[in-house]
């Protein structure tokens, strides 16, 4: 009998567009791979028992990337010189999901992502925790890849 394991969630890797470096890829968290589809009701004329319902354009939420701050990231600096300079180069993001070996699974390609986001954790002396950075990214729309 052949027991199935479902993928692990913690075990992933993200690729952007021209960006190398050492640990570029490593994130913490990926937030936002996921689609909505809306519909929209259509009452008939003389047919009181239902509404038709009829799809329109899906919804891409803003994909979120977290992780503990890169020292002279180019992901980074594309996102300060994108926002700061209103000048915006949009590039393909690959998210991969891993197995245990480190062997990617499957992916999604996140199309056409600009930064729209930038935020760092407080600071506070108080505490010991590591510094986070958080880039959120909108797009066109993502789509399911097999590797």
């Amino acid at each position: 009998m052949f027991t199935y394991f479902p993928p692990v969630a913690f075990k992933f890797h993200v690729f952007v567009d021209d960006m190398d470096g050492d640990k570029e890829g490593s994130f913490q968290e990926v937030v936002g791979l996921n689609v909505k589809l809306e519909t929209e009701d259509i009452q008939e004329g003389g047919e009181n028992r239902f509404i038709h319902k009829f799809p329109k354009a899906p919804k891409f939420p803003n994909l979120i990337l977290k992780r503990g701050m890169l020292i002279g990231s180019p992901l980074m600096e594309w996102a300060y010189s994108s926002i700061g300079r209103f000048s915006f180069k949009p590039k393909t993001i690959l998210v991969t999901l891993l197995d245990q070996h480190q062997v990617p699974l499957l992916g999604w390609n996140v199309i056409n992502a600009i930064p729209v986001g930038l935020q760092l954790s407080d600071l506070k002396a108080e505490e010991n925790k590591i510094m986070v950075e958080s880039i959120e990214l909108a797009y066109d729309y993502f789509e399911k890849i097999s590797l």
